[in-house]
């Protein structure tokens, strides 16, 4: 089976150095939440998150949101081919049933996700929806055990979504990033036995994501 793994996506709690932070105390205040138990969002969380490591690649639950819609109403995703993996940046793993069906409200999902971060299992009529592991990614990829690896990366080799997949198959893992900004870290490229580049210009997760299923479900479908 295929499968797509967004890797160190910008998804995970407010760190504890930031929780006292004026912006996120009023976030929880108006919000009723505790400062422990909420998303790190840059929409809410810009100011205390100034400064802190890997600024550029963190607090964008959305784009986690956005490229899961995308995956998992695709006819691959809908006919159990595609298994999808979250590789958070702070090495947690987020595995996701193939039947789940992922709320489209944003807001909804923000708190499905909190939940999630809490209790480590997301659990509905006996089936386990989402589930939580502290794993990083190149044992996610050993869990796995794919055929071959393709990144995706501007700084990558030329290529197209037709040719890439192409020469994707069945037990081949596809790794999208679920970042904004910036590139993979060296010890996740060194796990890709291929990287490519699929357009001059930066793409967002959810169109390489999308685009390239589409153009597989072409080659297994027609």
């Amino acid at each position: 089976m295929l499968t797509l793994i967004l890797a160190e996506s910008a998804l995970e709690i407010v760190p504890k150095e930031l929780q006292n932070h004026a912006s996120v105390t009023s976030y929880c205040k108006r919000n009723k939440k505790n400062p422990s138990d909420i998303l790190l969002d840059n929409s809410w969380h810009f100011s205390a998150m100034k400064g802190i490591k890997n600024e550029i690649k963190r607090g964008r639950p959305d784009i986690i949101h956005l490229t899961l819609l995308a995956i998992c109403n695709t006819p691959l995703y809908r006919k159990k081919k595609l298994t999808v993996f979250v590789h958070t940046i702070n090495d947690q793993v987020i595995s996701i049933s193939d039947d789940i069906r992922l709320p489209k409200s944003y807001h909804r999902f923000q708190g499905l996700i909190e939940k999630l971060f809490k209790q480590n299992k997301i659990e509905a009529d006996n089936t386990t929806l989402l589930e939580l592991h502290d794993m990083t990614f190149e044992e996610l990829l050993a869990k796995i055990k794919p055929s071959k690896t393709f990144g995706f990366s501007t700084t990558g080799s030329k290529s197209t979504f037709q040719d890439v997949a192409q020469a994707i198959t069945e037990d081949s893992c596809i790794v999208v990033g679920g970042f904004q900004k910036g590139h993979f870290n060296e010890k996740t490229l060194n796990q890709f036995n291929e990287l490519k580049s699929l357009h001059s210009d930066s793409l967002e997760a959810h169109i390489v994501a999308s685009r390239i299923l589409y153009e597989y479900e072409k080659t297994i479908f027609i």
